[in-house]
């Protein structure tokens, strides 16, 4: 996102690999799962959403999966038959899928194969018992396409899923349903792509007219109607203004509730009374004493950035647009502090929406003779008129870690990932090694000074979520094997290099032999207490054994050298490799 001493389990007979059967069953090198619709979800309205109590009744908890049956096919009408014939001449003859990062067969392959829907469904405790403080649902976003792709395929264009395992005294409920985002409806009611790809659906001149024109003509018919959201919502989920949102950078946020049974409800797309309508960020920045979430969008055309911010019951602020930023640059996340909004201006960029169509080629690329650049603006500011940049040759954030002020505000200190192959980003990401850094920037003198932390190729990482925009001393970390898989997750403590500049990491947790987890999240064992360690309380994650095919739940102690696992989860089946997740307690559930 090297091997440590670690292993993954103390208890070895959670996780570790099985013996083999006595006659193996075969299967190919590479597994694609068949993707079908369960039912047929209700229509939800664009328009903000109506926040009264969900009436239908729950699905009962069941032991084991129900027997699926895919419905029918869609009444398809002449039109739609035509541009589903269009499409398979574009993917057959124009494009088919010719690099690894962009073929099906791969990307799709063993645990990135999409599931189907799954209704709250019971699980097993295999070992130990899940703490008192794990009272309410973790919930993991993640790419996963209702229909097979028949052209190029990108890991990031799949439709979002949630996966929640709510847990009730003890007891864990697994539930997975897609984010029923503009996008799913209109797909899953003509029963195939509609909308093209982002990441893979623009590759030379000839393919991107072509998918332009299909589209096109798609928009005229009335088949889809873009200002109703493209995106996917596959990326993340963020808890703040009463509403928990899934989100993906290139759309509104997606409202959604949890049952007590472990039901997901997807209410609808917000637009904040109107106020936010364009896309957002899929990491904003929750403020954990004032309540506030702190935003941003990014884009193709000027302004190329734009800051905002919600207050404690979710009302948004007037949009500061940052036009001292001058091209425009992928900007994925950022961070805060308790004076300032930090940003980076990387080496990876937006390539011009025309030139796509008419040259071809992604919607980001990289641009080596760019010289990075970080830029923090007070996070209360009215205007850009205080956004101050930095030159930071080399460093090129993709992930923000945390930050905060010293010295009165005069200097601002940012731990991230630094991205040392940033070119190999969208296109091979097994080849991405992250530095975490540490970043001073002297705000009066304009002095920038790094510090590596550690060698290992670490992301996705997290940090107690009391400290947020605070001093924090202790890091969890994903160690990447490679990108986009996880082996295992390790423990840093930034002030180790505050002295003698070694490596940081004082604690580590490998999952074993093809044993893959997710981005691991943070949960305190009393959160109400203010005495409370820093480190006291819980990592947990999902993680997938590829010998075996199954998934389960883990929970590390996070004071433990070894990252200890204290209580495993067996779950009623595989859970895909994802993106980011989020603990949400049940009195926040509660008041969905």
């Amino acid at each position: 996102m090297d091997a440590f001493s670690s292993s993954f389990l103390s208890s070895t007979y959670i996780l570790a690999p099985r013996p083999p059967p006595a006659t193996p069953p075969s299967h190919a090198h590479h597994r694609i799962s068949a993707v079908r619709i369960e039912e047929r979800p209700p229509t939800i309205s664009t328009n903000p959403p109506n926040y009264k109590q969900n009436t239908k009744t729950p699905t009962p908890r069941k032991s084991s999966p129900p027997p699926r049956q895919s419905p029918p096919p869609p009444q398809q009408t002449f039109p739609a038959t035509l541009f589903s014939a269009l499409d398979n001449i574009v993917n057959t003859y124009i494009d088919p899928p010719s690099k690894p990062s962009v073929d099906p067969k791969f990307t799709l392959s063993d645990n990135f194969a999409p599931v189907d829907e799954l209704p709250p469904t019971e699980c097993e405790v295999i070992h130990g018992i899940l703490p008192p403080c794990l009272d309410g649902a973790y919930i993991r976003n993640g790419p996963n396409p209702q229909f097979l792709p028949r052209g190029p395929y990108h890991l990031f264009d799949g439709d979002g899923m949630l996966h929640a395992l709510k847990i009730t005294n003890g007891r864990a409920t697994l539930c997975s349903r897609y984010v029923k985002t503009y996008k799913y409806l209109v797909e899953h009611a003509t029963g195939s792509q509609v909308i093209p790809n982002v990441f893979s659906g623009f590759n030379g001149v000839t393919a991107a007219a072509a998918r332009g024109a299909v589209t096109a003509a798609r928009m005229i018919t009335g088949q889809f109607n873009p200002t109703n959201g493209i995106g996917n919502a596959n990326t993340s989920l963020a808890f703040f203004g009463n509403r928990l949102f899934a989100l993906g950078e290139s759309d509104l946020p997606y409202a959604i509730k949890i049952s007590e049974d472990g039901e997901i409800t997807t209410v609808g797309r917000h637009d904040f009374d109107g106020k936010l309508n364009m896309s957002m960020t899929a990491h904003p920045k929750i403020d954990p004493n004032t309540g506030e979430a702190f935003a941003f969008r990014y884009g193709p055309m000027p302004p190329y950035l734009t800051f905002f911010r919600f207050d404690s019951e979710g009302n948004k602020s007037q949009d500061v647009p940052i036009f001292s930023m001058q091209t425009p640059s992928f900007l994925h996340d950022f961070a805060i502090s308790q004076k300032y909004a930090i940003f980076t201006e990387i080496q990876l960029g937006m390539n011009n929406p025309v030139d796509m169509i008419f040259n071809g080629g992604p919607p980001v690329g990289a641009n080596p003779e760019k010289v990075p650049r970080i830029g923090i603006i007070p996070r209360y500011a009215k205007d850009e008129s205080e956004m101050k940049w930095f030159d930071v040759p080399g460093f090129n954030l993709m992930h923000a870690i945390n930050a905060w002020d010293e010295d009165g505000g005069d200097t601002v200190v940012m731990v991230a990932p630094n991205i040392m192959s940033v070119e190999h980003t969208m296109e091979r990401m097994d080849l991405i090694h992250a530095v975490v850094e540490k970043v001073k920037i002297d705000v009066k003198t304009g002095i920038v000074s790094r510090f590596p932390l550690s060698s290992r190729n670490l992301d996705f990482a997290v940090v107690n979520s009391s400290y947020l925009g605070q001093k924090n001393r202790y890091v969890y970390a994903a160690v990447g094997d490679p990108m986009p898989k996880i082996c295992g997750v390790v423990k840093l403590d930034v002030t180790v290099s505050d002295n003698d500049r070694r490596d940081c990491i004082v604690g580590s947790r490998m999952f074993g032999p093809k044993c893959f987890g997710g981005e691991p999240f943070f949960v305190a064992r009393d959160p109400e207490n203010p005495e409370a360690g820093e480190d006291d309380g819980y990592i947990v994650s999902y993680v997938h054994d590829e010998n075996t095919g199954e998934s389960r739940f883990i929970v590390m102690d996070a004071k433990s050298p070894d990252l200890e696992i204290v209580a495993a989860v067996k779950l009623p089946r595989r859970v895909p490799y994802g993106f980011h997740g989020l603990f949400v307690k049940q009195s926040e559930l509660n008041n969905l």
